[in-house]
């Protein structure tokens, strides 16, 4: 008889495509998902995986029974869900993915809280880009995901997911403590042509929204430097090495060297909370999302700077 875990191993290097990012996903450490994959070959006598320049890639049969393996791990959903909904509270493992500010800055909260009130629930978060958190819940990977969107970079929902708004994250314009525009009440759009940024990379939302934004204005903008994370984006700014657009949930006090100055309009991007609708019924997704909305307005109270 197969083993369910070696075919979920299997699932998560289809759905992630190396190694180590399935096994970030399990919460596994790489050689104990390659461990589970070679037991499943012999167990099934069949070669899965094949090398690949530095990686790997699986084989047709591979791609079969990870295919068969999806719809295995289906049926097991449903069965928990189903026994989930009979106890009528909340249990059982939930995989949650949230982008980086906001497993910074409204996850810990959110976690906290159902670990004191729900003892039987075990929810384990993993930081994931929005884009990536989407088709992890439509392939069943994670439980349930927190992303973000913009009014002119909405996110879509592929069939089969469901979402529910949890608040709404106001940015600002952080400039060095120099610039001409720290100490204004606030800045129009219109006025930040020629201006140096600092921003995430191509792809990511924050850098797709203020590219579209700009263009819409009737300039290039200028992306001097680029980095992942937030802080890192504060810590130029603060250099005086550019300015930036900053989300305010989980970005904390800004350092010594950089301002916020608000925008007009503001720019505002929506944060939701998706699972799949098949897993709608079960206590731990309806009472996470209760408490990502009941913690939302504390994540989101801001004092500026």
């Amino acid at each position: 008889m197969l083993d369910l875990q070696r075919l979920r191993a299997l699932h998560a290097l289809s759905v992630h495509g190396t190694v180590g990012a399935a096994a970030t996903a399990l919460g596994y450490t790489p050689s104990a998902v390659s461990q589970q994959i070679a037991k499943l070959e012999r167990e099934t006598r069949t070669v899965l995986l094949e090398r690949e320049g530095r990686g790997v890639r699986l084989t047709p049969e591979a791609h079969q029974l990870a295919a068969t393996a999806q719809e295995l791990l289906a049926i097991v959903e449903r069965a928990e869900t189903e026994l989930e909904e009979r106890r009528g509270r909340p249990a059982g493992r939930l995989a949650v993915a949230a982008f980086a500010s906001a497993a910074r800055g409204l996850l810990p909260s959110v976690l906290a809280a159902l670990a004191t009130r729900h003892p039987a629930l075990d929810a384990r978060l993993t930081e994931v880009d929005p884009h990536l958190s989407v088709d992890l819940v439509a392939k069943g990977m994670v439980d349930l995901a927190v992303v973000h969107d913009w009014d002119i970079a909405p996110l879509p929902a592929p069939p089969g997911v469901e979402q529910a708004v949890i608040g709404d994250d106001l940015c600002d314009l952080i400039v060095p403590a120099g610039h001409p525009f720290a100490g204004r009440s606030s800045v129009r759009r219109e006025e930040l042509s020629g201006e140096r940024w600092v921003c995430q990379p191509p792809g990511r939302v924050c850098h797709d929204w203020l590219v579209r934004t700009l263009r819409a204005d009737g300039h290039e903008p200028d992306l001097v430097h680029q980095a992942e994370e937030n802080p890192t984006l504060v810590a130029l700014v603060a250099a005086g090495l550019g300015v930036a657009l900053i989300p305010r949930l989980g970005r904390g006090p800004l350092p010594e060297g950089a301002v916020e100055v608000p925008l007009d309009p503001m720019p505002v991007r929506r944060l939701y909370a998706l699972w799949r609708a098949g897993a709608a019924r079960r206590p731990a997704i309806a009472e996470t999302v209760r408490t990502l909305q009941e913690f939302w307005p504390q994540a989101a109270a801001h004092e500026p700077r």
